[in-house]
């Protein structure tokens, strides 16, 4: 926050305002109730202050009245870890319920302020028929499962409100089964809030910020580096355009980012991120305690780092594209399957700027499957089946996937073909070491065997309530071996 533009939050007042800044940037809308109660007044107290600073540093829009906060976003790439938006209960929403909320929400539009599901149903049946291989039948499980992660969805953001009822009892049937909601159309309306008309839109990079040209201005660069640096938990220089690279350099835009949000300031030699010892400024927490799928990426790392030390001179090493690189294949994807009925041609947006001018691509080590299918048996050698829990001991393999899929949506590592490249962020855990849970000291000796069974549950939240399973802490943050 630069002093000469923007009033400078005092250093008494500091914290609670980092505060209020990580919530309104982690959490997709904030109301009297969600994340939890005292939220939103915290950060109503200081949404002048913020509206400004996300503006001037981001070009972002807070809009913010006394029921509720929303960010409204430029984004600069497709970002696909942008799915966990659209989740319930960890499983990100697949086509089916993503087609399904916009539908419920074009149907809000013509809606009063009070309806049942059951007219809600009827009046988003026909929508969803007119579409081809979408459809809704009241008879398919799957179809009505769908309807009730996206209901939940909207219930958990405060656009409906069950007045009574419930949908569970409406998805059972029966004569009874039904739920009455509460429209709340304010809600609604900055959930859905796209950065153009989808009628003027002929490819999807229309919803995101005009690309930089050669003439573009230096704060528009300096935005840029810094709204990757809040979306993205790594930044680098060989991913970006030359003058992102640049901004992240000099001293100025990072610092900024780091003093609004309360985060440490690393810079490598690679590239630069924002640490956060306390994990609240993230949606995916790691590593700490967790699930066994985050447990076994964490001790992969550790497992990784060591063979890079005893092998670091002879690692095969591939070009490694990132987000920018990778950008327009994406988008093109994305394009294939968009309809072409209902665009207004006439208005329709058309990119003039040429694609960025990026840099070569880094070249990062490989770490072959089989190699990885031998890290992680070395693990259930180790530790035990049991200690991964029931859904995972007889499942290695999948185990692993699973692993690799968080380290991915981390940036820690980029799949491939036969392996995965391996980031330099990812080095920064090489102290990992796996623990098993100690027993109390009580003086007296255990009734029963030593080893308790394994609990049925795929995620225990703490592995030492359960058979020895291993755990993981925080290793060093540096990124080189």
């Amino acid at each position: 926050m630069t002093q000469r533009s923007r009033p400078r939050v005092e250093s008494v007042d500091l914290g609670s305002y980092q505060q209020a800044v990580r919530k309104v940037l982690t959490c997709d809308v904030i109301t009297a109730t969600r994340p939890r109660p005292g939220v939103l007044d915290q950060v109503l107290y200081w949404a002048d202050q913020m509206t400004e600073d996300l503006r001037a540093l981001f070009g972002y829009t807070l809009v913010a009245t006394t029921d509720h906060v929303r960010l409204v976003r430029e984004l600069d790439l497709l970002d696909p870890s942008q799915r966990q938006t659209f989740a319930r209960r960890g499983r990100p929403f697949d086509r089916r319920r993503l087609a399904y909320l916009c539908l419920l929400l074009a149907a809000f539009q013509r809606a009063q302020v009070e309806i049942s599901l059951g007219d809600l149903v009827r009046g988003f049946t026909p929508s969803a028929n007119e579409i081809a291989g979408l459809g809704y039948d009241p008879t398919d499980s799957t179809h009505k499962a769908a309807l009730v992660d996206v209901a939940h969805w909207l219930l958990e953001r405060g656009a409906l409100h069950l007045s009574d009822g419930s949908v569970e009892a409406w998805a059972r049937g029966g004569d009874q089964g039904d739920a009455l909601f509460d429209i709340d159309h304010e809600v609604c309306e900055v959930l859905f809030r796209p950065t153009r008309p989808l009628q003027h839109l002929n490819s999807a990079t229309g919803l995101l910020g005009d690309p930089l040209g050669p003439d573009a201005p230096r704060e528009r660069a300096a935005q840029r580096a810094r709204r990757l640096l809040v979306e993205f938990p790594v930044v680098y220089y060989a991913d970006v355009e030359p003058e992102v690279a640049a901004a992240l350099r000099a001293r100025g835009p990072a610092e900024e980012v780091a003093r609004l949000t309360g985060t440490r300031l690393e810079r490598r030699a690679e590239g630069v991120l924002l640490a956060d010892s306390a994990g609240t400024f993230t949606d995916r927490a790691f590593p700490g305690r967790g699930g066994a799928v985050t447990r076994t990426a964490g001790l992969l790392l550790a497992q990784i780092a060591t063979y890079f030390e005893e092998s670091w001179a002879g690692l095969a090493r591939l070009s490694a594209p990132g987000p920018l690189h990778e950008h327009p294949e994406l988008a093109a994807r994305i394009d294939a399957g968009l309809p072409r009925e209902g665009i207004v041609t006439e208005l329709a947006w058309a990119e003039t700027a040429d694609a960025p001018a990026v840099g070569e691509p880094a070249e990062l080590p490989l770490v072959e499957r089989e190699r990885l299918e031998t890290m992680v048996a070395d693990l259930f050698e180790e530790f035990g089946p049991a200690s991964f829990t029931a859904t995972w001991q007889q499942d290695p393999h999948g185990l692993l996937d699973a692993a690799l899929a968080l380290l991915t949506d981390l940036a820690l590592v980029r799949p491939l073909p036969g392996g995965v490249l391996v980031t330099p962020a990812a080095l920064r855990y090489r102290n990992i070491r796996g623990a098993l849970p100690e027993r109390p000291d009580t003086g007296l000796l255990p009734f029963g065997p030593l080893d308790a069974p394994a609990p049925d549950d795929a995620e225990a939240p703490d592995p030492g309530h359960s058979a020895p399973a291993p755990t993981t802490t925080e290793g060093t943050e540096d990124t080189a071996p």
